[in-house]
């Protein structure tokens, strides 16, 4: 049986000590197309919050595995669900930490499954710099009884959006992005694209997520410290070369997010939680 919940709930995963460098941050921002100084120069570097995503496996370079305890799926069933991140303080420009996750549900959709993971990443000094929960979605790993868990539908304000953002993605942009730690090869090879089925290798959703978080940033904020947290759904696929356009909702302390490649959603039941005062 591929998903064992009575197994994968509550399993905690091995530690995961890391470090990164500025190098590695000036490479991540690079990655989302950043050209701004501020992001691309270490003097005065201000760190993205989405690159606490990525930075505890920074440094891998072989493609991912989906196995876990009570779980191992064929990585071409599995796209990315959900992702959040929420910084408890902005994050430096370099440092080390370990990040301890549990697998804290299991869902049934009936023709998929769910597997949910929540993180964090705690400094040498016992500081927690930040927490991350991510879903996987595993296409036909689903009907096995199973709750079906929330539907984490977010509210859009019922009016026309208050911002909105085109973004260009570049057509290199996901050979870029592999760098960053993330080399499934669903990004880069044709062949195992479609067998995933799909027409052509996909931007990565942690790109896209990243790209829009910073694009909702320079757009409306003073910059990332002003973030404290980012969620959104992958509603579906981008291509690299592909331009984004990202409506944004004023909700409270709280920014309502929604991003389409043409007429295709792909982030959808996104919120920027702004940091207080």
């Amino acid at each position: 049986m591929p998903i064992d919940p009575s197994v994968a709930v509550g399993a905690e995963l091995p530690e995961v000590k890391f470090s990164w460098t500025e190098s590695d941050v000036l490479l991540y921002h690079l990655a989302l197309g950043a050209t701004e100084l501020r992001y691309v120069y270490e003097r005065g570097l201000r760190v993205l919050p989405t690159f606490g995503v990525v930075a505890p496996r920074f440094h891998e370079t072989a493609a991912p595995v989906v196995s876990f305890p009570g779980v191992d799926i064929d990585l071409a069933r599995v796209l990315h669900g959900t992702q959040e991140i929420a910084v408890h303080s902005p994050l430096p420009a370099s440092g080390e930490a370990v990040l301890r996750t549990r697998i804290s549900d299991v869902w049934d959709k009936g023709k998929a499954a769910v597997i949910v993971q929540e993180a964090t990443a705690v400094a040498p000094d016992g500081t927690a710099l930040f927490t991350t929960r991510s879903s996987i979605f595993a296409r036909g790993e689903g009907g096995f009884g199973g709750d079906r868990g929330p539907s984490g539908r977010v509210e859009v304000p019922a009016h026309e959006p208050d911002f909105l953002i085109e973004t260009a993605t570049l057509p290199q942009q996901a050979y870029l992005y592999r760098l960053c730690g993330d080399r499934n090869p669903l990004h880069a090879d044709p062949e195992f694209a479609s067998r995933a089925g799909f027409d052509a290798p996909i931007l990565h959703g942690l790109c896209t997520y990243g790209v829009v978080c910073k694009a909702v940033i320079d757009a409306l904020l003073d910059g990332p410290e002003q973030v404290s947290s980012f969620s959104a759904k992958f509603a579906g696929v981008v291509f690299p070369g592909e331009t984004l356009t990202t409506r944004v909702w004023r909700d409270g302390t709280r920014l309502v997010v929604s991003t389409s490649a043409g007429d295709r959603p792909v982030l959808s039941d996104a919120v920027l939680q702004l940091a207080e005062d």
